[in-house]
């Protein structure tokens, strides 16, 4: 099968490619900036607001398999729009979809989201994915549509970097007690993706950790994996500060769960020790 990651350079992305390879997949990946370093894989650059390039690069691989992994941050020409674009050329290619979007679609007012709650983002972002989400499933009504929370890894998120750079005293700034999400290991994420893609499934679907925890929370239990000085780690109210977005948001997962043979650990279990 060949399978086509968009964003495989990201962090994501970069796991969903070393899966679909060790697959024995036929395996391209697109990239905004740069490609990455997988070896036996096809680099194409892409900017998901070019409908031309766009359809392209889905000419030329032919993909059985399209996954969207890349992430454009609040840019609405390339997080609402570009996904509509590339759900529409993988119908007319024929391709199966999957689109990742983010609990971001969520304003926290409810606190536990299933996936029949509708979005009612608060952020620029926020509302970006949510479009995204409508389109996709308007254009391509056999993709899937997987919402997922803070993605964490063995050290190459976002998030663990700035909890060994605050631990150093390298970073200014703090980990928040009070933002509440359910972090879930890329390994998980990228794993039950592509399990999802093998099935007779489409529609919205939850994938994220069953363990519900504050940055701060977490950053705890990263620094305890690391072996780093988890009282170096500085407090902080969300709620005192000036960054827009939601506190609390849980993504229920039971449904997906049932679904699937990969399981979702919780942050408690996979910060045991590094895999």
């Amino acid at each position: 099968m060949t399978v086509l990651i968009i964003g495989g350079s990201g962090f994501l992305g970069a796991e969903l490619v070393r899966q679909t390879a060790t697959a024995g997949h036929t395996t391209a990946a697109t990239y905004a900036t740069r490609p990455g370093n997988a070896s036996g894989v096809a680099w194409y650059s892409l900017d998901l607001r070019d409908t031309a390039r766009v359809d392209a690069v889905m000419a030329e691989v032919a993909p059985r398999l399209v996954v969207n992994a890349s992430s454009g941050g609040a840019d609405w020409a390339v997080t609402a729009e570009g996904p509509v674009r590339l759900a529409m050329a993988a119908v007319k290619y024929g391709s199966r979809l999957v689109h990742v979007s983010s609990d971001a679609v969520f304003s926290g007012a409810r606190v536990h989201y299933d996936e029949s709650c509708l979005p009612d983002p608060v952020t620029p972002y926020g509302a970006a994915k949510a479009a995204a989400e409508t389109g996709v499933l308007l254009v391509h009504p056999e993709a899937v549509v997987a919402r997922t929370s803070l993605i964490i890894g063995e050290g190459g998120s976002a998030h663990e970097r700035a909890v060994h750079e605050l631990a150093a005293g390298t970073r200014d700034g703090v980990l928040f007690t009070d933002d509440i999400r359910c972090p879930v290991h890329v390994a998980d994420l990228a794993a039950a993706l592509l399990e999802l893609a093998s099935y007779d499934t489409s529609g919205i679907h939850h994938l994220a950790g069953p363990d519900a925890l504050s940055r701060h929370e977490l950053g705890i239990l990263i620094a305890r994996r690391d072996g780093l000085d988890a009282s170096r780690l500085p407090t902080g109210l969300r709620a005192d500060s000036t960054l827009p977005g939601a506190l609390d948001v849980r993504l229920d997962i039971r449904a997906t769960q049932r679904k699937l043979r990969t399981t979702l650990r919780g942050a408690h279990q996979f910060c045991l020790a590094p895999t």
